[in-house]
């Protein structure tokens, strides 16, 4: 093990750490004399009722301080860095990786490829597992990190490694094995890619994978997100309105076979492949508690429930707005739909849904979360915006009010000349947005990570 400083960057006002004179500055060196790898051992270690911990002062003078408190009260620290340890990085070369298929000159950030299995429990991203030792595994089961979200894309061995252009990632299944032993709860995924893992290597995963119900609770399929920055990468085809219906085919015989004997559907596919193959959307128990929001399993319907739950508790009135609502082209028919929902209670409110082109990724992509500042700017540019325009929340960076071009929501606001107001992605917000103004416009995304993820097609689809 790596030694890792943990530098206090906070004292939290009130705290026992407060009360024993720490400071920012400082360093923790030990928790009862054991060293502290990452944030879990440091929350584990410190949950008991009597602790002794070794930190070192700015100067090199080191305290060794006895605390008696109560069991799980914390101490009031915060560290430099919230995982207590550097990310790890992806050592793979996805034949699919949306990071790859990205222009050059974006921010850093949006470079870096994380898989770390520690980030797939807090923050629910999906890891190959492809740079998990055995002590990973042993961490993951001591403190019972649970889910554990998993790219799969294939349960054949040698076809993993190809797709992953990793000789190793084929070693996984060993993993996944202690990890169900040991009743680790699980997610999966797997990004589809054409004549590549479907057809009769979808059918084999499928069925490899429902061997690990119920600790493995669901598995998602999503298409291959296909960039027009795909100069020198490996030759990927969209899928068809054809080959969509099969996908859904093969889903639906499988979650027929399943559900009756582990009351969960199991396998899902994201809202595209209903999208493009002209199908209805499932209805809202056959997503099993919507265990893959994160990945667009279930988002279009469970918008229209929360949407509709929302306006059961109010009351028609004769309120009148005049706004506008920019999305991708995947969600717009489904807020348009939705906005017809507002207005059967709300006659007087005027909204215009504008479906952005992705010209900067390619017309390829349709998710809102990769829509950019430069084709808002381009594509709004004297339509008619009403009193204000409403953007999705996963459009900005975690925090910040910037698209993914560094455009900020300021400089849209003046290139339109409208107020610009950003929506969190559940169904109350949306109704709220469009029914009732805000004092104070939020400009910043209220989520709190942006993580981009080797193993995902790109970023999910936030309404």
């Amino acid at each position: 093990m790596k030694e890792t400083r943990h530098v206090i960057k906070r004292v939290l006002p009130g705290s026992i750490a407060e009360e024993l004179e720490l400071e920012p500055g400082d360093e923790l060196l030990s928790v009862n004399g054991q060293q502290i790898e990452d944030v879990f051992d440091y929350h584990y270690l410190i949950n008991d009722e009597y602790l002794e911990i070794l930190i070192r002062k700015p100067d090199q003078e080191e305290w060794e301080l006895e605390i008696e408190k109560d069991f799980e009260e914390d101490l009031g620290i915060e560290f430099d860095s919230s995982l207590m340890d550097e990310y790890r990085s992806c050592r793979n070369k996805c034949i699919f990786c949306f990071i790859d298929q990205m222009p050059k000159g974006m921010r850093d950030t949006l470079y870096f490829k994380d898989d770390d299995s520690r980030l797939s429990f807090l923050q629910g991203n999906y890891v190959t597992l492809t740079n998990m030792s055995d002590h990973d595994i042993d961490r993951i089961i001591r403190y019972h990190l649970s889910p554990i979200n998993i790219s799969f894309q294939t349960t054949n061995p040698e076809l993993r490694c190809r797709m992953l252009n990793n000789r190793f990632a084929g070693d996984i299944f060993p993993k996944v094995q202690r990890l169900y032993e040991a009743g680790i709860e699980m997610n999966g995924q797997i990004v589809l890619c054409k004549g590549i893992n479907d057809g009769e290597e979808l059918e084999r995963s499928i069925r490899d994978l429902s061997k690990y119900l119920p600790h493995l609770r669901s598995v998602s399929i999503v298409p291959v997100g296909l960039s027009r920055y795909r100069e020198d990468l490996y030759p990927l085809e969209p899928f068809t309105k054809e080959d969509a219906q099969k996908v859904l085919d093969t889903v639906k015989k499988w979650q027929d076979q399943l559900y009756p004997q582990y009351g969960l559907h199991f396998i899902h596919c994201s809202d595209e492949w209903y999208i493009l193959a002209q199908q209805p959307i499932p209805r809202e128990e056959e997503y099993d508690g919507y265990l893959q929001l994160e990945n667009g399993v279930g988002m279009v319907r469970l918008l229209e429930s929360e949407v509709l739950e929302e306006l059961s508790n109010r009351k028609p009135d004769d309120r009148k707005r005049r706004i506008s609502i920019a999305t991708g082209k995947l969600a717009a028919p489904f807020i348009r739909e939705n906005i017809s929902h507002i207005q059967k209670l709300y006659p007087g409110i005027e909204v215009n849904v504008y479906s952005i082109r992705n010209d900067f990724f390619g017309e390829m992509i349709t998710v809102s979360g990769l829509v950019t500042g430069q084709d808002l700017k381009k594509q709004l540019a004297g339509r008619e915006l009403g009193e204000c325009l409403l953007i999705p929340c996963n459009m900005l960076r975690a925090g910040e009010n910037v698209f993914l071009d560094d455009v900020t929501v300021e400089e849209l606001e003046a290139a339109l000349g409208v107020p610009v107001e950003v929506v969190d992605e559940d169904g109350a917000s949306l109704v709220r947005a469009v029914t009732e103004k805000e004092k104070t416009m939020n400009h910043k995304r209220r989520q709190i990570y942006e993580q981009t993820d080797c193993c995902n097609c790109g970023p999910s689809e936030c309404r």
